[in-house]
Order: C-alpha cells, then structure tokens, then sequence
C-alpha cells in the first residue's frame, strides 16, 4: 500500500534489464526443450522483423503440459542483476512507487513482484486448464500495451506521465520511453540510447539511482 504522498513511479523492464543479456523465456524455454529457436526468434523481434505475437506463440506452443507449480522452482534460477532488492527499497523510500512494466509472460512478474516488492506488473499471460498449460497464449501484450499498463497505473496513483521515469533497455521499451519524464537507456541497445533521455551502463541496478533522483529532487 502506497500513501498519497508518493511523487513519482518508476516502471522497470525485466528482460534484459533486470535480467541480463538473455531474456526470462529463454531462460525457461532452457527447461522446455525450444531455447535456441525462442532465442533466434527474440533476436527477429530484436530486429523488427517479426512481431510479439509471433514469438508469444512460439514460445508458448513450448510449454504445453507442463504443470504451473513447477515454474516458481525454475525461476529461483533466473540470472538477475545485483541490486534490484536496494533499488525497489531505494524508491519506497523515496516516494517512488516501483512497477514493473515487462513483456515477459505474467508467472515471471508475479515471482519478481513477491521476491522484491513491486507495486504491480504487466504482461502476457499464458493459456492454463487444471493447473497446466495448454501451448496456447491467453492474453497478447506488446510493447503499445505496456507503454498502456503504465500510462494507466500512474493515473490510478494520481501522478501525471512527468511524474515518471522507465528503465528499460531495447525496442519494446520504446514507447514507454516517449511517455513518460525520465527514460533510462540501461545496458541498452542503440536504438533504446538514441531515444532515452539518459544511458546508463553498470552491472549493478543501483547505477540508475542518480536519475531517479531527478524525480524526488523538486519535493525534497
């Protein structure tokens, strides 16, 4: 619960930059037998020759049968970057309310949010029936919709798009980045750097808070 006396939001990518030079589906699709297809395919996206959808599909037609409880156990696996747990406690005491703004499917982002404490998260959800996967995507989420979600939960916390910053570092970050006050180019493509307002390499999540002070500066 946030008290009305947050100032701004910050809206974190996950794969890429929470996630380090892979992305949280390969990372599963290394269980589910279709890695280096889903990783060329990603790269495909990366590019601009294919779409979301495309890859959701791909990659979900992997998970067919696999039970839903098994996931939570892979992802105490997932690579992530040093300083996520002090960048989220950072932010709450700032009056920045930490979001996550991801394309990555939802069972990632609900683990994320309950490993470190993020307000709320995006994206696309996978097809289940009795407690397993069907292989098919339930709900599309591209990176118009997350540019939405985050649109969205700032208005449901009463602050305008200045008011918030993202951290995000490719071509699904785009959109988000041309809404909002402060974008963040993080480990970043070129195309993420040459739009963000700022870019910032570091192999700690923690290289970021000088920007994000930025936000709290004018009320402090």
């Amino acid at each position: 619960m946030f008290s009305s006396d947050h100032v701004g939001a910050v809206f974190f990518d996950v794969d890429g930059t929470l996630v380090p030079g892979t992305s949280s589906s390969v990372f599963l699709a290394g269980f589910l037998g279709h890695r280096d297809e889903l990783a060329r395919a990603e790269d495909a996206y990366a590019a601009g020759t294919v779409g979301n959808r495309q890859v959701s599909e791909l990659d979900a037609a992997g998970w067919a049968g696999v039970r839903e409880e098994r996931v939570s156990g892979w992802l105490d696996g997932l690579p992530l970057v040093s300083g996520i747990a002090e960048t989220v406690a950072w932010c709450r005491r700032n009056g920045l309310v930490p979001v996550l703004a991801t394309l990555a499917w939802s069972p990632v982002g609900s683990y994320l949010s309950a490993r470190f404490g993020f307000h709320a998260f995006s994206g696309p959800r996978l097809e289940t029936a009795d407690g397993h996967f069907t292989g098919r995507v339930a709900r599309h989420f591209d990176e118009y919709d997350k540019r939405d979600f985050a649109l969205a939960t700032a208005r449901e916390l009463g602050l305008a798009p200045r008011s918030c910053a993202a951290v995000g570092d490719s071509r699904s970050d785009l959109p988000l980045f041309a809404a909002v006050g402060w974008s963040v180019a993080f480990n970043a493509s070129a195309g993420a750097r040459e739009v963000a307002t700022v870019a910032v390499d570091d192999d700690d999540l923690r290289g970021v808070l000088p920007v994000l002070r930025r936000l709290v500066a004018p009320t402090r």
